[in-house]
């Protein structure tokens, strides 16, 4: 018997769009997609449970990235730094409390063997080891290591001598020791490293815009590095709760100091955009040898500690400066194919073309209205009624525009679900249409059975289209919301003139300080402001939006430092200022 001719298009449409979304992928987006998992610890919840991870570490090992982090009951492993599968372990002993479980973890390399251990002040926690990290096949290294170091981690130098480096205070330092690598155990005396001091460095003060004096700035997560000779000691500061959550970064020629504090901090800086901070992170090499920085990036909504995964191009320049490339740091870039010149962006040009367009929905909850889900903050969200299948949510490009990609970030709307479960998964379809009326498939992952909190589409050949809607079939946990349904590809205009009039005033009673001011663009939505300490050393990246000035507070005081700035539409970006030197 033939099947109807419509019932053969369904299939062959079924099957065409199913294949898209294996498609091998070349770009990524942060925050980076992956199943995290809830808050282990009840009274963190008070205001909502939620999602929450931070202080992460990749390290390539036997061919594939492994990616651990705070309370997941688990880790991740990757091929291609695109797609990252979870292995379900809890490294603790039952004795430990469940919130105890990998917090802050340390991972290191020795020889053929991945070794773990989590952030603890006991003197009995167990290091795990493995030569098979892609399952879940792990023993006891050491039973109890001595050390009893909070956000710990480790390096192994290339005379094969191991250090451990840790800590985690707003009153004292961190910490050095070297750690014999035959027993896995602290020998020598600890080493006092280094302290903040927001005196001197803006970006160290406490506080959302860095000018809360009332309490001592945090400084945590230790990670070392080495360069062409050269010890990198990194650490974040000075809030994990913070937009300027940053890493910076000390020097020193002995892997137990004395350091410097490098002229150029923080090296890791995202304080602007949808998803802001990159502080306490690691530094790791891809199978190209590219430096790449993983970190925590910040929402603080539903608690302090509600956060998530950024990974930034890295690496050092010809003065074996550390930096970090943060700029459009949450739009979609390319994943390494080979070696590559981080100094140079890794940003695919493919614009946000929805930037607080209009948004149409099936309904909403509460004072979680539309226009949340296109404002550029991951902060703020829609939330339907439900979570019923049905739901949606529409935004309207204003024309049709070439969509190369798709980035949905759901939020967490009366979820109830406390610590990590591999049982979830979302399902919804995209549809689009170039008159609001008549609608076409345009993804269609309704038998989806894994858990994408920030799901990432890069279409293998771009859609033309104007408007694009968002259906519910299934959700993971609460109810339909979503932070951010961002579409990225280009316009049909031109990009934006370039800025006029932009000045920087820094005055002379405090120099970590600055007020940025420039005329406003008519056809720009936003922009980008670089500074740095020389014309060819901009590394730092401030993306603005919907504003024409900005206060900076985050410069060392006795440092000179240069800026330009760029604008930036769904077309494109300007040509930058000219650079101007600020002393």
């Amino acid at each position: 018997m033939k099947k109807p001719v419509c019932q053969c298009i369904a299939f062959f449409l079924f099957i065409t769009v199913s294949l898209a979304s294996y498609t091998q992928q070349k770009t990524y987006c942060n925050p980076i997609n992956i199943d995290y998992g809830f808050t282990p610890i009840p009274n963190f919840s008070e205001a909502g449970r939620h999602r929450a991870t931070a202080d992460p570490v990749i390290t390539f090992f036997k061919g594939d990235y492994y990616l651990f982090s705070t309370n997941q009951w688990g880790y991740w492993w990757s091929s291609d730094m695109a797609k990252w599968n979870f292995v379900p372990r809890k490294f603790l002993k039952p004795w430990h409390k469940v919130y105890d479980e990998l917090c802050a973890p340390a991972v290191f390399v020795l020889g053929d063997t991945l070794l773990v251990i989590g952030s603890t002040y006991q003197k009995n926690f167990p290091i795990w080891m493995s030569t098979n990290p892609r399952v879940d096949d792990w023993k006891e290294a050491v039973d109890s290591f001595q050390a009893g170091a909070w956000d710990p981690s480790f390096f192994l130098d290339d005379d094969n001598r191991l250090y451990l480096y840790h800590g985690s205070s707003n009153t004292y330092p961190l910490y050095g020791q070297e750690v014999d690598r035959k027993t896995l155990q602290p020998v020598g005396k600890r080493v006092d490293l280094m302290k903040l001091h927001d005196d001197q460095h803006g970006w160290e003060r406490f506080g959302e815009y860095n000018d809360n004096n009332f309490m001592n700035p945090f400084v945590e997560g230790a990670f070392v590095n080495k360069h062409n000779g050269k010890y990198y000691l990194q650490y974040g500061a000075p809030g994990t709760e913070f937009s300027g959550y940053a890493d910076g970064v000390y020097i020193s020629d002995k892997p137990l100091g004395p350091f410097t504090y490098q002229e150029h901090n923080p090296f890791s800086y995202k304080p602007g955009g949808f998803a802001r901070g990159a502080g306490h992170g690691a530094t790791y090499q891809d199978r190209y040898s590219n430096w790449w920085h993983v970190s925590t990036m910040v929402i603080n909504v539903k608690n302090n500690f509600e956060r998530r995964i950024g990974i930034w191009p890295a690496g050092f320049d010809k003065d074996d400066i550390m930096y970090c490339n943060t700029a459009f740091g949450d739009y979609p870039h390319w994943l390494p194919t080979g070696p590559v010149d981080h100094l140079k962006s890794r940003f695919t040009g493919w614009m946000l073309l929805n930037y607080k367009k209009p948004v149409t929905v099936s309904s909403t909850y509460g004072s979680y209205y539309a226009n949340n889900a296109v404002d550029e903050s991951i902060k703020t969200y829609w939330c339907a009624a439900t979570a019923n299948a049905g739901e949606w949510i529409q935004t309207d490009l204003g024309e049709v525009a070439t969509v190369n990609a798709i980035q949905l970030n759901y939020a967490d709307q009366d979820a109830d679900i406390l610590g990590k479960r591999t049982d979830i998964y979302h399902q919804y379809r995209l549809w689009q249409s170039n008159d609001g009326k008549s609608w076409k498939i345009l993804m269609d992952k309704s038998s989806n059975k894994t858990d994408v909190p920030h799901d990432y589409i890069e279409f293998e050949q771009p859609v033309k289209t104007r408007f694009i809607k968002m259906e519910n079939v299934h959700m993971a946990n609460g109810k339909f919301a979503v932070s951010g349904l961002r579409v990225f590809g280009k316009g049909n205009g031109a990009a934006p003139a370039p800025v006029n009039n932009f000045m920087v005033l820094r005055p002379e009673n405090d120099k970590r300080n600055a007020w940025l001011k420039w005329y406003p663009s008519n056809d720009a939505y936003a922009y980008n402001i670089y500074y740095g300490i020389a014309p060819d050393k901009l590394y730092n990246n401030i993306m603005v939006y919907d504003a024409a000035e900005y206060y900076l507070k985050s410069m060392d005081k006795n440092t000179t430092y240069y800026f330009t700035i760029e604008a930036i539409n769904e077309n494109g970006v300007s040509q930058k200022t000219e650079v101007k030197k600020v002393e």
